[in-house]
């Protein structure tokens, strides 16, 4: 079915190209996630979108209509804005139901909305609650409530958690997926959080220097970076400077790694980049005598409870690992330690 259509949208702010002719599509339903560093263009992009933005190129569609003239009054978007933009003067009742007001004069039915949307943020009975007596959660409920209330056939959000605790902003972004879900709702947010991204979004869009860098489900892009960029923004990664040898190794010193695929373009004998996660990465305890398979020793642990971070040195390559704190033998900084790759957890990355 026919939803979203971002085509070839730039965005030039004098000489300088802060959305370069970036195209994707978003399915009714969908919850999209635009995820990148700052200032990579991720919000200039969502404002294109929204209408506050003209594009220097490209066009918008909805629905098979070209919508890239039309005011933001005129799209049926909601938007959720970083600051939440909530009227400091009207309270809880007449922030949701802003809108309606200046659509529909009748009074009763208006009140009778604000009640069902303030029920399904988890707000009944705060009517009359001024903004200034809320707490930070019930603002953020508050917007996504007068958001909702226009019944969008998209919702638009910059980054609304960003000003939350940890602990809260984690409970607002379970709470606006199942939301989320329960509509139905084609849903759009902007974040640099990759946590953020990969709990919430059916498909994300990892964004630099205005440019799409890659587009899919946020595993998929985790398992499978398109390059050293993604790699290393999504979650984190080691980078490590390899020798292609084969169809399905490399070489590191003097050591050899099975991995899933190398690509075409890495011929052996070239150099390449291997990609491996944290957690990718089975740390044992050497034995003593033991020769042979790639070793390091520990030069920093993190004991995060359910997890521990180890950085190792391998020959003056550092490499961190995540394991199990169940599986960890209660090795310390300056043991020696044996690693074991996961080959199907190994990327080369194109060059």
């Amino acid at each position: 079915m026919p939803g979203l259509e971002v085509q070839g949208v730039a965005k030039t702010f004098g000489k300088t190209p802060v959305v370069d002719h970036v195209s994707f599509q978003v399915a009714h339903g969908d919850f999209v996630c635009f995820l990148g560093p700052s200032g990579c263009g991720k919000t200039t992009l969502l404002r294109l979108i929204a209408g506050l933005e003209i594009p220097s190129a490209g066009r918008i569609v909805l629905d098979d209509i070209d919508i890239t003239a039309r005011a933001p009054c005129e799209r049926s978007f909601g938007m959720v804005f970083q600051s939440l933009a909530l009227f400091p003067h009207l309270n809880v009742e007449d922030n949701v139901g802003y809108s309606l007001r200046l659509r529909d004069g009748n009074r009763r039915a208006r009140r009778e909305r604000v009640e069902e949307l303030l029920e399904l943020v988890r707000l009944p009975g705060m009517a009359k609650r001024a903004v200034s007596q809320l707490s930070g959660g019930q603002r953020q409920r508050v917007a996504i409530a007068r958001a909702l209330a226009q019944e969008p056939r998209i919702l638009l959000m910059d980054e609304p958690f960003s000003a939350l605790d940890a602990k809260l902003r984690e409970e607002m972004q379970v709470e606006i997926r199942q939301l989320q879900q329960k509509l139905k709702i084609t849903t759009i947010l902007v974040t640099h959080d990759q946590r953020e991204a990969m709990t919430l979004a059916d498909t994300v869009l990892v964004i630099a220097h205005g440019r799409i860098e890659q587009m899919g489900a946020p595993l998929d892009i985790y398992r499978n970076p398109a390059n050293k960029f993604v790699a290393t923004f999504i979650g984190s990664s080691n980078l490590i400077e390899v020798e292609v040898t084969g169809a399905d190794r490399v070489r590191f010193g003097d050591h050899t790694i099975e991995v899933a695929s190398i690509p075409a373009a890495a011929l052996p004998g070239a150099a390449a980049t291997l990609s491996v996660r944290p957690e990718n990465i089975l740390v044992n305890r050497l034995a003593s005598g033991h020769s042979g398979g790639l070793s390091g020793t520990i030069t920093f642990i993190r004991d995060f409870g359910s997890t521990i971070e180890a950085r190792i040195d391998c020959g003056g390559r550092e490499i961190i690992t995540v394991s199990p704190s169940a599986q960890w033998d209660g090795m310390q900084a300056s043991d020696r330690v044996g690693l074991q790759f996961a080959a199907d957890a190994c990327r080369v990355l194109p060059p």
